[in-house]
This record gives C-alpha cells, sequence and structure tokens, in this order.
C-alpha cells in the first residue's frame, strides 16, 4: 500500500515537471516527509496493547480515541482512518511553514500547489531548509516568519495518524488539534487559506465547548472560556495596530519614514503585550509577540487564522447550532464567485470576534 502511495506521488512530481515545475527539491522533501509518516504510522490498539509502551502515552492515544469517535458522532465530521493510528517522527513538529510579506505591506506572499492551491505559507518536513528559506526571502526585503506546526491535513488523500506532536498536550489542546483537523477535510476551498483557517478553528471552538459539556468537565470549560476571553482581548490590540501599520504602509511617505515609524508602532504594540499580560497575570501566553524580530510576517498569519471567525460564528448561530446545515451552507458558500463570497462573509462578519464564547 505505501509503495502505491509513493509510486503516486512520485508520478505527481513527475506530471509538475513536466508542467515546467522547477523546484523539485522542494518537491522531493515534500515526498519524503509524507513517506516517513506512513512508513511510522502504527495502528493505535496495537500500540495500546504493546507492553514496552508508556501508560501515560496509552492513556492520552486512548483519549484521542474518544475524541476521534466524538467528532464524527456528535459534530458529524468525515467518518474515516484519520486520527485513529498513531507516528512517532522524534522531533517537536511535523512540518514549519515559512510565512512573508513586503516590507511595507500586510499581505502575505502567496505559493501555489496541486490539490491546496495558493496558500500565504510553504512548508518544509525539515526546520533548517525553512530556515535557509526564510533567509534568502529575508535578503530580498521581505519580512520573514519561521514556525513549527504541529499538526496537518492531507485533505483525506491520507489517513493523517496522530503525531508524537500531540503527546503532552492538554486534553483540550489535543480535542482542538483533531476538531481542526478534521474540519479542513469538511470543507475546503482552494487558494482560499483565509476561508478555511476561520472555518476550520469555528467548528474547533465550537467541538471543544461541545466535549468538555457532555463529558461534565465543567471546570475545563470555564477555563476554556477564559482563554477564548482573553484571545479576544488579545486581538483587539493585534488589530488596532494591525490597521496602524496598513494606514502607515497606505501613506505614500519615504521607505526611510515608513521604516522608522514601523519600528515604533511596532515597540509601542509590544508595551501594551507586556502590559496586558501583567494585568492578567498571564506570565508566559503572547510571548511570541515580544520577539525583537517581531514583523509584517506574524500580523499576516494572524490574521489568516481568524478574520473570518466571527462570520462563520454567526452563520452557525442562523442554524441554532446544528452543524449539519451549517456545513452545507459554507460548502455553498465555498461554491460562489470569490467577490460574492468576500461580500457575503463582510456581512456575516459585523459581530465581535468570538462571540459564541460568552455563552
Amino acid at each position: 500500500m505505501r509503495a502505491i502511495i509513493l509510486s503516486s506521488l512520485l508520478l505527481c512530481v513527475c506530471f509538475l515537471l513536466l508542467s515546467g515545475c522547477s523546484d523539485f527539491d522542494y518537491y522531493l522533501q515534500a515526498i519524503d516527509g509524507q513517506y516517513e509518516i506512513l512508513h511510522k504510522t502504527r495502528d493505535i490498539h496495537e500500540i495500546i496493547a504493546d507492553p514496552q509502551v508508556s501508560g501515560q502515552l496509552k492513556s492520552q492515544l486512548d483519549q484521542a480515541l474518544h475524541i476521534r469517535a466524538f467528532a464524527s458522532t456528535w459534530l458529524h465530521l468525515p467518518d474515516n482512518d484519520s486520527y485513529r493510528r498513531y507516528a512517532d517522527l522524534g522531533r517537536p513538529y511535523v512540518v514549519w511553514n515559512v510565512v512573508a510579506t513586503p516590507e511595507f505591506s500586510l499581505q502575505p506572499v502567496t505559493w501555489c500547489f496541486p490539490i491546496a492551491g495558493c496558500v500565504p505559507y510553504r512548508g518544509y518536513f525539515k526546520k533548517q531548509p525553512a530556515i535557509d528559506f526564510a533567509r534568502k526571502l529575508k535578503k530580498e526585503g521581505d519580512d520573514v516568519l519561521v514556525y513549527g506546526v504541529q499538526a496537518y491535513s492531507t485533505l483525506n488523500w491520507f489517513d493523517d495518524p496522530l503525531l508524537n506532536t500531540f503527546n503532552n498536550v492538554s486534553e483540550t489542546y489535543l480535542a482542538a488539534l483533531i476538531f481542526h483537523e478534521l474540519a479542513h477535510q469538511q470543507v475546503y476551498l482552494p487558494g482560499d487559506s483565509d476561508f478555511n483557517e476561520a472555518f476550520a478553528k469555528t467548528v474547533e471552538m465550537e467541538g471543544v465547548k461541545r466535549w468538555l459539556m457532555m463529558h461534565g468537565k465543567s471546570r475545563q470549560a470555564e477555563r476554556y472560556r477564559e482563554q477564548l476571553a482573553m484571545e479576544r482581548d488579545f486581538l483587539r490590540l493585534a488589530r488596532t495596530c494591525r490597521r496602524r501599520l496598513q494606514t502607515l504602509y497606505a501613506s505614500g511617505q519615504t521607505p526611510e519614514f515608513m521604516r522608522r515609524e514601523k519600528h515604533r508602532l511596532i515597540r509601542s504594540f509590544q508595551d501594551e503585550v507586556r502590559r496586558f499580560r501583567q494585568q492578567r497575570n498571564d506570565g508566559s501566553g503572547f510571548s511570541a509577540w515580544l520577539d525583537p524580530a517581531l514583523n509584517n510576517a506574524r500580523f499576516a498569519s494572524l490574521n489568516t487564522y481568524y478574520q473570518l471567525v466571527p462570520a462563520f460564528q454567526h452563520l452557525l448561530s442562523l442554524y441554532q447550532g446544528e452543524l449539519d446545515p451549517f456545513y452545507r451552507q459554507v460548502a455553498e458558500i465555498a461554491d460562489r464567485p470569490a467577490t460574492e463570497r468576500k461580500r457575503i462573509l463582510a456581512f456575516l462578519g459585523r459581530r465581535e470576534p468570538f462571540a459564541s464564547a460568552r455563552r
């Protein structure tokens, strides 16, 4: 089976090369990375029965199977073999993504691929090639960001396994990862990452709340509501800085002036983040935003995941939380022309971010 899959991947790459794709090394590392995952994948029940496996891992995998069953039974997400097997990759992240923007823009650079369409990031299965590519873009004048990713979806082309990158995370976070990635299998619009990530984020948040409520975990549910409220407040800060940067970049000032003002705005925002953390006694959250190298690329990445969440939350509320009609309507919106789709989502999004978190 794995040989057939690898052969199929190789044929796909050959087709790309014949079509004029010159980035052979990039696609080759993608094949190697996906094959490594397939090669190291084991059935979870086999692992749980293995006396050499730690009790902690067995317990987490058993919990993951319950979460996975809940996803299909109660959230009506795809019922397949994804996240019913396990692979230990021996590293903290499955891929490292590179995000880039021009120096004076918050619009991310996009790269186009088969199946996924055009996306505002470029993923690598090894860290060093991601860093090397980011350095190249930085030398060309772009703002860049490299970050590790714990989970990703092949959009049901393969049965994606649970990974060791999920190990030692909280129950809430584990559920969020599984629900988010399965949501990509439910509805995916090639070439529109803002749409895809916001839809998956909405399903993730709704799914976690339902999982915790159904299992009577009121204390964890309260902590989750507090976490979402904190994220909502932080997003307001980030959006304010983003708007100021957008105004600056549209001002037509000289590059020297914009470079100085950009630096000032970002440092001012970081001062606000420090006060935000102190007010909430949060010693570790949002620490990435205090990085001295903070730039446009991180703001662009944040926008991809959260910009359209209010629109999808509003749409779900119109169906009184019924997921099947919600999914059908999301799929219908995805089929609309881009301008019409954006107009619909803009209308639906005239609400506060994370409105459903207040329930």
